[in-house]
């Protein structure tokens, strides 16, 4: 029976080997195709009417919550009131037609949604989103976008806070919603809008500029590995990750920090007067409530809360840029996902013989 049982593990553990090697190949396969065809996928984009949603989740909650002859009587008193809207709207369009200088009905919102990383890798299917946007939003509408990041590479955030300022430029009313963390790069962007939103313990700030890098030239040295970098241009490498650190590269290092922290100071300053940069460009964060004390942001309240609001005025629409998944996406995330279930159920059980040994 033992000789069993040791056969069996063996087999087993065979088996699970060979199924990770392979769950490991596809998964690199996806990855590699997937990057190498990013930029040539196409894409489409995703609207929903968020008013649309708020309605049908209303019904949802009446139909199980009321008596049935009360949900019927109120289902056709809003029938009877949408068919009045339709026909104040139709009526109303034929005015705009007519006369072109003519107010329109009701104002539209765009929600668009940006998830920053430390390359700011949203911001393609962002500028994507505010060229669909831009082809029919007036000064009369308004773009909301909901806002996280912490910030990350100089360039990149600062291409992403361009592509907004296109909004800015075209007269289009921009609000920012900022629910978790806009710091640093994220902030940056944030700047922009003509209003900022931010919920009462989100983070904000962090107006600085920061790098790090290890230095591994002692380590080399004890172990008499030599270790040359050739420039050319007094400055094209002020520090170096193996060489040596000079203290002339490392002052003109820190100067060019400084220029960006001053560049970044500028930014704020020129789209957020009313903030008081000696005090906040520190590089210092403040959660949402204490952000409005210092004139970070302009108003407390959730992304949820503020459209939420924004459906009882107006015409809500998120609108997304996705792109089409092919087969090496959908073998990547097939394999991701059976691993993440493998490796759980495995770490389970480890965990829960290590507790019945106990």
């Amino acid at each position: 029976m033992v000789d069993f049982l040791a056969s069996y593990g063996l087999f087993l553990a065979k088996a699970l080997t060979v199924v990770g090697a392979i769950i490991l190949v596809i998964v690199a396969i996806g990855a590699v195709a997937s990057r190498n065809k990013r930029d040539s996928k196409e894409g489409y984009l995703s609207i929903h009417s968020m008013n649309e949603t708020l309605e049908d989740m209303e019904h949802a909650l009446k139909e199980v919550v009321l008596d049935s002859e009360v949900y019927k009587q109120q289902l056709k008193a809003e029938e009877k009131q949408e068919k009045q809207e339709a026909k104040a709207r139709k009526k109303a369009l034929k005015k705009t037609k007519s006369q072109p200088d003519a107010e329109p009905e009701r104002k539209r919102v765009f929600v668009l949604d940006f998830d920053g990383d430390i390359k700011a890798s949203e911001l393609e299917p962002m500028r994507e989103e505010i060229t669909a946007v831009l082809t029919m939003a007036t000064e009369k509408d308004e773009v909301v976008i909901r806002l996280e990041s912490p910030g990350g590479m100089v360039h990149s955030y600062g291409l992403a806070s361009s592509q907004l300022e296109r909004i800015k430029q075209r007269g289009v009313p921009l609000t920012v919603c900022v629910d978790k963390v806009a710091a640093s790069g994220g902030y940056m962007m944030a700047c922009l809008a003509d209003k900022i939103v931010a919920a009462p313990f989100s983070i904000l700030g962090s107006i600085g500029v920061v790098a790090q890098l290890p230095n591994f030239h002692r380590l080399l040295k004890k172990h008499d590995i030599d270790y040359e970098v050739l420039t050319a241009g007094e400055y094209k490498r002020t520090l170096t990750v193996m060489g040596e650190n000079t203290e002339k590269g490392r002052q003109k290092f820190i100067e060019d920090l400084e220029d960006t922290h001053s560049l970044f100071k500028e930014f704020v300053g020129e789209f957020r007067p009313q903030v008081d940069l000696e005090k906040v460009a520190t590089g210092e964060v403040w959660f949402g409530r204490r952000a409005l004390e210092v004139n970070l942001i302009d108003e407390i309240s959730t992304s949820d809360e503020y459209l939420t609001q924004a459906c009882e005025d107006a015409d809500v629409y998120t609108v997304r840029y996705e792109y089409k998944k092919t087969l090496q996406d959908r073998l990547s995330d097939m394999s991701i996902k059976t691993t993440d279930t493998l490796f759980t159920k495995w770490a389970g059980r480890i965990l829960n013989s290590h507790l019945l040994a106990k």
